[in-house]
């Protein structure tokens, strides 16, 4: 299976997952570059997942249809402009025409009251695949539009509890951004300042920094490091209780929407 981020709009990405015959796209914003990418690659669309409503997600799914007619899941908590089979945690998709290929589904509510993600189990050699939206960026997380800090703590928790070696496909190019703001975070670890050299080398050639991975996340996202005593003094200097992990969330979430 190969795993190709379509860049859109001025920081987005489209995952596509093909096989050489038959493709599966999330969050098509924009039909077009998905288009372009079905025509060069000879590829049959099987199927689409959308993880929320936001336009840049769900906006060129009509369209899309209209040319390459396939099957599209989504959150079944949310209103969706289109029509699609409802999905929700605990749920397991299985698509036939990647001979069976399994994906699950996890409620990640926080940036939107409905968020949902999708785990593509490992298949032979290669790694699980985490399609996440915006719940989780490499060194960050979205805002909070409809949903709680403890919404979101849960669902970061959900997610960081994945394998280590689980890809992580955000559906934005943010990262070296947040981890200008991890580092203000936790200026002490090695990590980040590793993986910004990194990041800086891949935005450089002109190539994206995803995907990532839970393992690394774990130790660059400070939203995934709530725990970590750096972590807490930073948030504590802000205002939060260092002891109640979602203080320190909602206050470091806050810092970051003016961070510049």
């Amino acid at each position: 299976m190969n795993l190709v981020a379509l860049p859109a709009f001025d920081d987005n990405y489209i995952w596509m997952l093909h096989d050489g015959h038959k493709a599966l796209v999330v969050d098509p914003g924009d039909a077009d570059p998905v288009c372009v990418a079905l025509e060069r690659l000879e590829l049959k669309l099987a199927g689409i997942l959308v993880t929320h409503h936001h336009g840049d997600h769900v906006g060129g799914v009509a369209a899309l249809l209209a040319s390459h007619p396939a099957t599209v899941w989504g959150p079944a908590r949310e209103a969706m402009p289109i029509p699609v089979i409802a999905v929700s945690h605990g749920q397991r998709i299985e698509i036939a025409a990647f001979d069976g290929l399994m994906i699950d589904v996890i409620d990640v509510p926080g940036h939107t009251a409905g968020h949902v993600a999708y785990v593509v189990a490992a298949m032979a050699g290669e790694a699980p695949i985490l399609f996440c939206g915006d719940t989780l960026f490499s060194a960050g997380c979205g805002r909070l539009f409809e949903g709680t800090p403890a919404q979101m703590l849960d669902s970061l928790g959900r997610l960081a509890r994945l394998p280590a070696e689980t890809r992580v496909c955000c559906a934005h190019e943010y990262t070296l951004a947040n981890l200008r703001f991890a580092h203000a975070v936790e200026p002490d670890n090695p990590a980040i300042t590793a993986h910004q050299a990194r990041c800086l080398s891949l935005r450089d050639d002109l190539l994206p920094t995803l995907p990532s991975s839970i393992g690394l996340e774990r130790q660059i996202n400070p939203y995934l490091r709530g725990d970590q005593p750096q972590v807490q003094a930073s948030a504590a200097l802000r205002g939060a209780n260092p002891a109640d992990p979602v203080s320190v969330l909602a206050t470091i979430r806050a810092w970051k929407n003016e961070f510049r």
